[in-house]
């Protein structure tokens, strides 16, 4: 599970492709869940703390260049 930090160092762009990367594991992770093909059950509540993380930064960024 990555860490606020290391988002931190990622720029606006890159913030928002990875959340765009996230997004997208986490929408094949609840299809394999559905499925019943889950590896780690846990990994869809470390996506969304991930997704969640970068919301946060991306948001902070943006209001701060405003």
């Amino acid at each position: 599970m990555a860490k606020k930090e290391d988002f931190r160092v990622l720029t606006l762009d890159e913030q928002i492709q990875k959340r765009e990367e996230l997004v997208t594991k986490l929408r094949k992770h609840r299809f394999s869940s559905v499925m019943g093909k889950v590896e780690n059950p846990m990994e869809g509540r470390m996506l969304r703390r991930s997704i969640a993380r970068l919301n946060t930064l991306i948001h902070e960024k943006k209001r701060a260049s405003v």
